[in-house]
């Protein structure tokens, strides 16, 4: 047994928020070059290389369902093994796969880049990031996941639209390398030189409470297997209630910027995915204050219900301005919704397997996340439009609400747990 880490002196900054801080800019690389930029990326193969909406929907499609079980190894391993192994080796395996997009001409190419990039995206994404950062912390976990997760919406008001900008330009060929290099630079040296797996790992407790003498330091890991979880009538509640939201949500954000070029043009499909943008973190900083108050269920409930009734505004506006305000209050609950996605998690069955619980709900959700863009795209071409899909979005996220209130209330605590 290797000895236990000598407990670090009391720092005036405890070394989780440096932490935090790191994975707010993993997450903006990632959300900028990857979960935003899908939707410029769809419009690209049906504009520059000729593919259908259905058939690029469909990759898109098989990147979220790859990234799902990459997730889920990822989470079974970083219980157990560094999580920066992953997240280094990923983010290269993504850097290569969008520098070699220029590449891709037919469609076996298409489906080849997006189940690569899927992969990778999992084990660099939510599932590695999430896990780390409720290690670090426990009391301020909503306060930490609330900025972290900032960083998804950051880069799609951020990097997104230079995307947009370079491919515009230059073509899919022309921006692949810059965007494969930023993709690396963005997150392999912070992850080597900042992150760390767990505060025990430095000799210190979550949220920096100080180390008692003759006590070791870190997480004292409680609450349910991933065994007793999943007989829990909680878990696969919440995990169906976040299949039909986040078909919504996905399926939404995938076509958006093609649905308001058809409706509006080129710019305003850029200022829109930045708006949208800049709505989620402004809604997400503001649902981390509420949290403090507020309780996690009822705050998840209403922000479906929101996310839904905007989506249905959007469905039947074709004017610019009332398009781009129903985009804006379409991204007000996005960033709120994958916050209470892991939180909800560590919630209700605590940190004691919380890799493996959580990646095992994230990959079951992936049904939705990959299902609604793939939906959405068969839907646009049976009805030559986007009405009838943001319509389908819409009650799709209705379901997803109703789905939640028949989920109950968490399970107790196992008995080793209290």
């Amino acid at each position: 047994m290797p000895p236990a880490p000598t407990p670090r002196p009391v720092s005036r900054v405890f070394y989780g928020w440096w932490i935090v801080a790191a994975m707010t800019v993993l997450l903006t690389t990632i959300g900028g070059l990857a979960f935003y930029n899908l939707s410029v990326l769809l419009q690209a193969f049906v504009a520059e290389r000729g593919f259908p909406v259905s058939m690029a929907s469909n990759a898109t499609a098989l990147f979220f369902l790859s990234s799902g079980v990459a997730g889920i190894v990822t989470g079974r391993f970083i219980d157990r093994i560094d999580a920066r192994y992953f997240v280094v080796c990923s983010a290269t395996l993504s850097a290569l796969a969008l520098t070699a997009i220029g590449w891709v001409r037919t469609p076996w190419q298409l489906y080849l880049f997006y189940l690569l990039f899927g992969l990778a995206y999992g084990g660099c994404g939510l599932v590695p990031a999430m896990t780390v950062l409720t290690r670090w912390f426990d009391a301020k976990r909503a306060t930490a996941l609330s900025i972290a997760m900032t960083g998804l919406s950051l880069g799609g008001a951020l990097i997104t639209p230079v995307t947009a900008w370079l491919i515009s330009r230059v073509g899919l060929a022309g921006a692949g390398p810059w965007l494969g290099a930023a993709f690396f630079i963005g997150v392999a040296p912070l992850t080597l030189l900042v992150l760390r797996p767990s505060p025990e790992s430095m000799g210190l407790n979550p949220d920096g409470v100080p180390v008692r003498p003759g006590h070791k330091p870190g997480l004292i890991r409680t609450g349910f297997t991933w065994r007793q979880a999943r007989a829990s009538r909680f878990f696969w509640g919440i995990s169906l209630a976040y299949v039909f939201t986040m078909a919504a949500q996905v399926g939404g954000i995938s076509h958006l910027f093609s649905m308001i070029a058809s409706r509006a043009g080129h710019d305003t499909a850029a200022l829109g995915v930045s708006l949208l943008a800049f709505a989620s973190i402004t809604g997400r900083l503001s649902g981390g204050v509420i949290l403090l108050r507020a309780p996690s269920l009822p705050f998840t409930l209403i922000s479906m219900v929101f996310q839904a009734t905007a989506l249905l505004l959007v469905s039947f506006s074709q004017d610019r301005i009332l398009l781009l305000t129903a985009v804006v209050l379409f991204g007000l609950p996005v960033g709120n919704l994958l916050m209470m996605q892991p939180l909800l998690v560590a919630e209700a069955f605590g940190t004691r397997e919380y890799g493996r619980i959580y990646s095992a709900h994230t990959l079951i959700t992936m049904a939705g996340v990959a299902g609604g863009p793939m939906v959405l795209g068969l839907l646009h071409d049976l009805f030559h439009g986007y009405g009838a899909p943001y319509l389908f979005a819409a009650i799709l996220g209705f379901s997803g609400s109703v789905t939640l209130v028949l989920a109950g209330r968490p399970p107790a605590p196992p008995p080793a747990a209290q």
